[in-house]
């Protein structure tokens, strides 16, 4: 099961929406919404503890998993979702918003410890974020690459993505890290949200590799 199939991703939505002409307020009446998905994404997921199941929840709550008929727990207030049937855009993507909730988080968590002078080396709070950032501009490169059906590519950024966020695990495991009280608080935690960010990122790259299978079958 994967709340994150490719195949239910954009399919060229943009395309039916070439007649719809908003204005500069429009538009960021409709960002402004969007951006609001990740947050309700974030508290939908701080929500609940940490398990294998955690994703999957979050997804039914965020209304992604559920048939035609259903419809999400935001939807009880209408005024809140003023755009989001009018356009199709990357960030109404699933993968995109789960991702971009998660390092936000992430990177919540851990300038809230790194804000405080002396409480993490600064080689090791900048070596982090840097780590962190580069991993999601890798993942957001994916999801593009998703949104366009480039299957293929999008299997390489994400396991771009997949050796940072390595490399991030490095960086909070390091001897540095288990010498500072404040990463040890968090890091806990920080593991959580990174090894889910993994889930989601391996079940979306599996999907892709069935996609590209069935297109090569589809070929011969």
């Amino acid at each position: 099961m994967s709340d994150f199939d490719s195949d239910s991703l954009s399919e060229n939505e943009w395309e039916e929406n070439g007649d719809l002409a908003w204005n500069e307020f429009d538009w960021e009446v409709y960002l402004r919404e969007q951006d609001s998905a990740i947050h309700r994404y974030l508290g939908y997921y701080e929500s609940l503890a940490p398990g294998p199941e955690r994703i999957d929840l979050v997804a039914d709550k965020m209304g992604w998993d559920r048939t035609d008929g259903e419809e999400p727990e935001d939807r009880e207030n209408p005024e809140k979702v003023l755009f989001s049937d009018e356009i199709y855009t990357l960030q109404k993507n699933p993968v995109f918003i789960a991702t971009k909730a998660l390092f936000l988080s992430l990177r919540r968590s851990w300038e809230l410890q790194a804000a405080v002078p002396g409480r993490i080396p600064q080689a090791l709070a900048i070596g982090f974020l840097s780590a962190l950032n580069g991993c999601e501009e890798q993942a957001v490169m994916a999801i593009h690459a998703l949104d366009f059906g480039d299957y293929a590519m999008a299997i390489c950024l994400f396991k771009r993505a997949l050796a940072a966020l390595n490399d991030c695990f490095a960086s909070i495991g390091s001897e540095a890290a288990d010498g500072a009280a404040a990463v040890c608080e968090v890091r806990g935690e920080m593991r959580h949200r990174m090894f889910d960010l993994r889930e989601i990122w391996l079940r979306v790259i599996s999907d892709c590799r069935e996609d590209t299978e069935r297109q090569t079958d589809d070929e011969s």
